[in-house]
């Protein structure tokens, strides 16, 4: 065979792969799981029950809803829910997650539930594992014009919210920010150097935590105690 008859072959071959093989395909390492929904655990969590019977837990995938601590996080849940609950989804699964969770796209009928969320102002696009970047744009506009979550003035983000609460079960340092609860039951949170920093002492068995930043210690419903 000539070099131009291999070099020819090989595109048609090239070809014939694009064919089957559309940009648009899933990865390889995708699947699809139909079912109804069961239960709405929270923001960002479902699960389905297949035609065989089997309950699957899913994680939204590329999304991150507010955590159950966190201020809006019932609103988010109720959002998802009146979207998938007890209806018929299909699951466009990327991976499994630490907690043996699977993780994909959900969809319900023609809507987006992943999308849907963010636009509404329910979740936030979730940076660290994103595939699609349309939900970016999908979260800006939200913020513009303050929907849902957005409505707030400083929205902390879930994965800023867990560094927090694992920071404060350690003792990091990059979470010294003491969230007290005087007698008089105000829950007031103070910074280093602050007058009653050193003698403030943090116990979580009563709700007192540690925060990360301000921001966090205000959507969480804490006040700076005066100085």
């Amino acid at each position: 065979m000539s070099a131009f008859s291999h070099l020819l072959s090989l595109l048609q071959v090239s070809v014939l792969l694009l064919f089957l093989c559309p940009a648009g395909s899933m990865r390889a390492e995708e699947r699809v799981i139909v079912g109804d929904v069961v239960s709405v655990l929270d923001g960002d969590t479902i699960d389905v029950m297949t035609a065989q019977l089997t309950e699957i837990r899913i994680r939204l995938a590329e999304v991150d809803a507010p955590e159950h601590d966190q201020p809006f996080a019932r609103e988010a849940r109720s959002r998802l829910a009146a979207l998938v609950a007890g209806r018929r989804v299909r699951v466009v699964v990327q991976t499994t997650d630490k907690h043996d969770r699977l993780v994909g796209r959900v969809y319900q009928n023609t809507i987006d539930v992943c999308a849907e969320l963010v636009k509404a102002g329910s979740a936030w696009a979730y940076r660290q594992y994103l595939r699609d970047a349309t939900l970016l744009s999908l979260e800006a506009e939200a913020k513009a014009i303050g929907r849902g979550l957005w409505a707030s003035a400083d929205p902390v983000p879930p994965w800023e919210w867990r560094r927090g609460r694992r920071g404060s079960m350690r003792g990091d340092v990059h979470c010294d920010i003491k969230g007290n609860i005087n007698a008089e039951g105000r829950r007031l949170y103070h910074l280093p150097g602050m007058r009653y920093y050193e003698r403030t002492r943090i116990d979580e068995a009563r709700g007192e935590r540690w925060f990360c930043s301000e921001a966090a210690a205000t959507a969480a419903g804490w006040v700076k105690a005066r100085e």
